[in-house]
């Protein structure tokens, strides 16, 4: 169904790329990432007039894209009544304020239009904390050269945040701003850390949802836990981790955690800031990456989040591929792998594969079986509680026997008073 554009309610913006052949393939801009910016801005509440492409050897110095375009894309923003252009690339503040001199209209970069997004969707604390974080690092270097976006008030994308006025005015509050909203992030990695060392001890794998935004992350995990999270067809949907217990078998319980949604050119002020909910991804047991398999451009969305894996989880960490969607595509379509499942999140289809694949990614590790010790080592069973998952323990004649899911280490001392493997 084609956008409607909703009169007093979205502003109307012109979408313009770059592709420069100095550019890397991050850096570029492509009719793809030009659809993705409109999906983009539909999202931060805007429609889209129009969109122009620009090839050029190399970036202008002054106004990015020559001024002979910018004077195209002036005559598009008033012959469409748009308020404002938004650039696929991300753009210096001198690149800002010539355009804004030029086209006459407030210029965003793509970098901008997504920290407006994750303003309008971060609802906890921590959420609302890593987003004015990344807004502040973005603002602090463009203050001197951002014109008509930063003497904006009111509503409307790219003025939700911090006080626009403020900022220009005084730098030295934004540092330390910047340097208050670091030290309670770390007291958020603190308590993050400490939840991680009891679900250790308790011997609870942690499985994290990663994938391309989108993707599906947040039906699954409601499908698999009932978790509630609304889960709609948008970009960022969901941006504060939501972690469950979830049941996989008899022998399994886990913790699973969704993560927020990545994205190409996700803007690195993004990926530090939100460091706190994506190191979960580097004390992940397991990885479940979500994939879009009805996707048109699902093969370079599967490389943007392969390579944030690689950046933000330990080495070796399993990987599951979940193909979701799969009801929307021939089978043919889907590899076959180990480590490969294909499913429908919304449909419930490929749930039972699912959870056999993550018990077996992680089962390598884990022996339910019943041990009997001998009263003289009463004092393992603390051990076992504190290291192990206990199912029953029972003070026998012949000793104390209990009823345990073990990992290597723990089963390597034990495995001579194993009497029955269950």
């Amino acid at each position: 169904m084609e956008p409607t554009f909703e009169e007093h309610v979205q502003e109307r913006a012109v979408l313009v790329g770059l592709n420069a052949d100095c550019f890397t393939k991050e850096q570029t801009a492509t009719d793809e990432t030009l659809e993705e910016l409109e999906a983009l801005l539909e999202t931060a509440g805007g429609f889209c007039t129009g969109k122009v492409l620009q090839n050029r050897h190399t970036p202008d110095a002054h106004s990015f894209i020559g001024e002979g375009k910018a004077l195209e894309v002036k005559m598009l923003v008033e012959a469409t009544l748009s308020t404002m252009v938004v650039f696929d690339n991300e753009l210096s503040p001198g690149n800002i304020r010539a355009l804004e001199e030029i086209i006459g209209v407030t210029v965003l970069d793509r970098s901008a239009l997504i920290l407006d997004i994750f303003a309008q969707r971060a609802k906890t604390k921590e959420g609302r904390l890593q987003v004015e974080l990344a807004q502040y690092k973005y603002l602090l270097p463009r203050l001197s050269g951002m014109g008509l976006s930063l003497s904006r008030q009111g509503g409307g994308i790219g003025t939700r945040g911090p006080g626009e006025t403020k900022l220009e005015s005084d730098r030295r509050h934004i540092r330390e701003r910047i340097n208050r909203l670091e030290t309670e992030l770390e007291q958020v990695r603190k308590v993050r850390s400490v939840q991680r060392e009891r679900r250790k001890k308790n011997s609870v794998p942690v499985v994290a949802i990663v994938g391309y935004t989108n993707a599906g992350k947040s039906t699954l995990l409601n499908q698999l836990t009932g978790a509630g999270i609304p889960a709609n067809n948008r970009l960022f949907d969901t941006l504060d981790t939501t972690s469950r217990q979830l049941t996989v078998s008899d022998n399994l319980d886990v913790i699973l955690s969704d993560t927020v949604g990545f994205i190409a050119k996700l803007p690195h002020h993004l990926v530090n800031a939100f460091h706190a909910t994506l190191e979960e991804l580097e004390y992940a047991d397991l990885l479940l990456h979500v994939i879009d398999a009805s996707d048109p451009n699902r093969d370079e969305h599967i490389e943007v989040v392969d390579k944030l894996i690689t950046k933000l989880s330990k080495p070796g960490t399993p990987v599951l591929q979940v193909y979701n969607k799969a009801d929307l595509v021939s089978l043919e379509d889907i590899p076959a792998g180990q480590d490969v499942v294909a499913i429908s999140a919304k449909r419930g289809m490929g749930m039972e594969n699912l959870l056999k694949s993550i018990e077996s990614a992680l089962g390598h590790a884990r022996h339910h079986v019943l041990l009997r010790l001998p009263y003289s080592m009463g004092g393992m069973v603390d051990t076992i509680h504190s290291g192990a998952k206990v199912n029953n323990v029972e003070y026998t004649a012949e000793g104390i026997e209990i009823d345990t899911i073990l990992d290597d280490i723990l089963y390597g001392r034990l495995k001579n008073n194993v009497i029955k493997e269950l």
